[in-house]
């Protein structure tokens, strides 16, 4: 009696083996479980909204003298590109932001933490002191207090008149120009903290060693600083801007927008659309708007960053 040999193919290569798959049982379940909370919240009081402003922003919902609101499509988008006060809000944001955020806030942030980090601890301090109050200021307090200063009979128009230069009035003749700068006179703080903690991160033996070579101060700062502290100069840059973007109360306080819509950005424009006109569902089109607008300048930050090295 023969028996055979078991068939066994010792000339084939073993084929790929399937990659292992965690199990899912009930314990992922069960460790999902206390993100529920949190969740539920964010569908109740964040996606909720914005999923129902999204609708608003297509009807022709007002406060008054509407029974009921009907879908309009894209009426309202259509109608803010052909109003020349939207047109005439967008340019003032874009004038607004750059003066303010991408130029006031961001340089002059950058050359108090380059000049605090020189100087002596008092000097430190007490400069930080006045710059971080000016921060945590509210908003509305702030803009009172900016309005106090370029108001016809202010504290600006005072100094001037002391030292016998011309006066105006700077919140008539030049609005836009006193909202940017009263922003960056409130927001600086953010951006000096910013800096300060980025320029403590880069070791003295770099700058040192660049001393000996030679290099003065604005080549290390040109060649040395920026390139090392180029991600929280973007970081700022996109926190800064989106800050910018949503202005409201400085500017109601100091100017209401005016005059003749002058200083009226997108915030206020869209208040006005939504609480002063009843145009809830145009001025929740301008909202969106301006969102979009936010998110582009996150995009082309975003982006940047990614990029680098």
């Amino acid at each position: 009696m023969t028996t055979t040999a078991p068939h066994t193919d010792l000339g084939k290569t073993p084929g790929p083996t399937a990659p292992l798959r965690p199990r899912r049982g009930p314990g992922a379940l069960f460790r999902a479980l206390p993100l529920t909370p949190a969740v539920v919240l964010l569908l109740l009081f964040l996606a909720g909204p914005i999923a129902y402003c999204v609708y608003i922003a297509f009807t022709d919902l007002q406060l008054t003298g509407q029974a009921q609101d009907s879908f309009v499509g894209f009426e309202n988008f259509t109608r803010a590109f052909g109003d020349e006060a939207f047109l005439n809000a967008v340019w003032l944001t874009l004038v607004f932001t750059v003066l303010s955020s991408l130029i006031g806030q961001n340089t002059l942030g950058l050359a108090l933490a380059a000049l605090m980090r020189r100087a002596s601890k008092p000097v430190r301090t007490l400069t930080g002191g006045i710059v971080v109050t000016a921060w945590v200021l509210p908003e509305v307090v702030a803009g009172f207090l900016l309005y106090a200063f370029f108001r016809r009979e202010g504290t600006l128009n005072a100094i001037l008149d002391w030292l016998h230069l011309p006066s105006q009035n700077w919140l008539f003749t030049l609005p836009i120009l006193a909202v940017s700068f009263a922003n960056v006179w409130r927001g600086t703080a953010f951006s000096m903290l910013v800096y300060s903690a980025a320029l403590n991160e880069i070791p003295k033996e770099i700058t040192e060693a660049a001393e000996v070579d030679g290099a003065g101060g604005w080549r290390r700062m040109w060649h040395i600083t920026l390139p090392m502290i180029r991600r929280s100069i973007g970081t700022n840059l996109m926190l800064n801007t989106l800050q910018t973007l949503s202005v409201f109360g400085l500017i109601w306080v100091m100017t209401r927008g005016g005059p003749g819509g002058k200083s009226q950005t997108l915030p206020l424009f869209m208040y006005e659309q939504a609480f002063q006109n009843s145009l809830i569902g145009y001025g929740t089109a301008v909202a969106l708007l301006l969102l979009l607008v936010g998110s582009l300048f996150s995009l082309v930050y975003l982006r940047l960053l990614r990029t680098e090295v």
